[in-house]
């Protein structure tokens, strides 16, 4: 019985080894490729247009303009909402379930400007065409995952049009 004890516990110890093996590989992927940067750039971006686009349905169909104090409430939202940290965990189980060990190697390599041996471009390739799948699957992970700012956003610009303290700016009204 020690024995069949003794085999079953290497045998765990070296499944969460290699477990934590491949997910650091995968975190070290998301690292080198910049994706977090990336991610955060977007996510600013695409706050940015949200709110232009607020400010303008606003302005066009009230007449006022969106006091900042709500814009900048708005951003924060987003900000905190579509924190990388957030989603980083489960980009990196998405690398893992989509990508071999092997691949996850390659495209790291890539990323640090260290080469493909001619042997390996093939290997590359087939990693490189799961990229518009790796998109989507990513896309779907995060909007599965979190709550959006939508209603947030709503009812922040919906308590700001219905003070009755508001009065449209003549200029923008004028327009």
């Amino acid at each position: 019985m020690r024995i069949s004890y003794l085999s079953l516990l290497s045998f765990l110890i070296f499944t969460s080894t290699v477990g934590a093996a491949e997910i650091r590989d995968a975190n070290r992927l998301l690292r080198v490729s910049n994706v977090a940067s990336q991610f955060e750039s977007m996510t600013l971006l695409q706050t940015r247009n949200i709110i232009r686009t607020y400010t303008s349905i606003v302005a066009m169909s009230a007449g006022v303009e969106l006091p900042q104090w709500i814009q900048m409430e708005i951003a924060a939202c987003y900000e905190k909402t579509f924190a990388w940290e957030k989603f980083e965990d489960g980009v990196a189980q998405i690398l893992l379930d989509n990508f071999s060990n092997h691949e996850i190697l390659l495209l790291t390599d890539f990323y640090r400007s260290e080469g493909l041996p001619p042997t390996e471009i093939p290997s590359f390739k087939a990693a490189i065409a799961k990229g518009e799948m790796i998109q989507q699957l990513t896309a779907d992970y995060i909007l599965a995952n979190s709550d959006g700012c939508a209603e947030h956003d709503i009812d922040l610009i919906l308590g700001f049009l219905a003070d009755p303290q508001l009065e449209p700016d003549k200029t923008l009204a004028a327009e």
